[in-house]
């Protein structure tokens, strides 16, 4: 079994270095990759409650149990917390979600047949323990306090920090799930019009996958209350990004960016150091309250950037956030509309001509709006349905230009057909649960443990 890895990389002593290695993500287009993440909550079966790491039937059971299967575990303090397998992890959200992070990967055919292996996998654990896997944006029926922590020093941290900069920081911990897709770029240049698009069209994401209507079994008057919880979480470190779409925006501004994202945590030694609230350019100064006179290694850098939630994030490689989890078909829809967009030269300034004169005050207004009305939000004298069906047929020609072929001769724009269903019919996966609600499942929102389940 092996630890969490160890603080490593060379002493940071100048902000070039940060540029440096963001920069070294640039890849040419052949060596460019699909990495898909998503997470589900885990339940037990016989009551619908959320699972705590520790027990027979707990995520600890779960994580030895996925361990058969080749995966090699991860422990921290005695406790199994990930798994490690060709390329890919399954790690553990804060509330117990389980993540499976995948592999970097040539076409979204693999990425649908890593998701399969995954969640059969999955199954075949659950049935002998007893637990369920729940594909939700938000969990439909558990208060806050209902649900278990898992051991991870970093939780620990975040769950003290998160109240002091917003109101529904532990909710996004505790009771949110997500799909996301991460992306490769060529160049600066390159990166900088992909995460422009991507950004301004991320609402429209997030209408096509808004799936968390439910709070405590009952609706909360949003469509994706998980989008939401974002809006209220740390202004420091979520949101928009306005500076994306200025001047000069490129790999440096992106690091002076995070460089002024409070930190949460240092990692030495086997044990998360409480740094919350503390300036990375501190650190990098010798000033840091929390390691006086130590300045920080890369692997400090690469844990600082995983603390920022904008909407997109940038690492070596661009992360799109902006999804509520979903079942199977979903999950490999996500990667396609992206890769439709971002991964073809045409469909990407196609893209960009649709969006690139939209306003700070209009990306405002759809991110503020989009989570409550999803695809039925205003904009420009129509819906973001309408905008939506031009993303997709976009994306789809992207696809199709790509021309990577399945054992079964489909081409990928068979994986947008989820969503091409969406926009036809102009509801939601929310909307058509929230009617669920109201008729055959006769206000109860235990019905979703069975059929939004995996």
């Amino acid at each position: 079994m092996a630890a969490p890895p160890a603080a490593t990389g060379a002493p940071i002593t100048d902000k070039r270095q940060l540029v440096e290695y963001i920069a070294a993500g640039s890849k040419p287009a052949a060596a460019w990759r699909i990495g898909t993440e998503h997470e589900k909550f885990v339940f037990a079966r016989d009551d619908l409650r959320s699972v705590p790491h520790e027990g027979p039937s707990g995520i600890g059971a779960l994580l030895n149990g996925l361990a058969e299967f080749g995966w090699d575990r991860i422990e921290e303090k005695g406790n199994v917390i990930a798994l490690v397998r060709d390329g890919a992890s399954v790690s553990l959200e804060p509330g117990g979600q389980l993540e499976l992070s995948g592999a970097p990967l040539e076409t979204i055919h693999q990425t649908c047949d890593e998701v399969h292996t995954h969640l059969e996998e999955c199954r075949a654990v659950c049935e002998r323990l007893g637990l369920g896997m729940l594909g939700l944006g938000f969990n439909p029926k558990w208060r806050r306090d209902e649900i278990p922590w898992m051991p991870k020093g970093r939780y620990r941290i975040m769950r003290d920090y998160m109240p002091k900069r917003g109101s529904l920081g532990l909710d996004m911990m505790l009771r949110t799930c997500t799909v996301q897709v991460n992306l490769d770029y060529a160049s600066e240049a390159d990166m900088v019009k992909k995460f422009r698009v991507s950004l301004a069209l991320q609402p429209v994401a997030t209408a096509l996958f808004a799936n968390s209507p439910f709070t405590e079994g009952r609706p909360n008057g949003f469509r994706s209350f998980r989008s939401h919880i974002w809006t209220d979480t740390d202004p420091d470190r979520c949101g928009m990004l306005p500076f994306v779409f200025e001047d000069g925006f490129g790999f440096e501004r992106y690091v002076d960016w995070m460089l002024d994202v409070p930190m949460y945590f240092v990692y030495r030694d086997g044990a998360y150091i409480d740094a919350s609230g503390q300036s990375f350019r501190d650190f990098i100064a010798g000033r840091l309250p929390a390691r006086p006179g130590e300045v920080p290694l890369m692997s400090d850098w690469v844990d600082h950037m995983t603390t920022a939630f904008p909407e997109v994030r940038l690492k070596k490689f661009l992360e799109m956030r902006g999804a509520d989890a979903g079942p199977w078909g979903r999950l490999c829809a996500l990667p396609a509309l992206w890769v439709g967009l971002l991964y073809d030269q045409t469909a990407l300034d196609a893209a960009w001509d649709l969006c690139r004169d939209w306003t700070t005050e209009e990306h405002e207004h759809l991110r503020a709006a989009v989570p409550r009305q999803a695809l039925a939000t205003t904009f420009r004298n129509e819906t973001l349905r309408e905008v939506a069906g031009r993303v997709l047929a976009i994306a789809e020609e992207g696809l199709r230009r790509r021309a990577r072929i399945s054992r079964g001769g489909e081409d990928e724009t068979v994986h947008l057909q989820a969503l091409q269903t969406i926009v036809a019919r102009g509801r939601t996966p929310a909307d058509e649960m929230l009617e669920a609600y109201a008729t055959r499942w006769a206000g109860s929102v235990d019905p979703a443990y069975v059929e939004e389940a995996y």
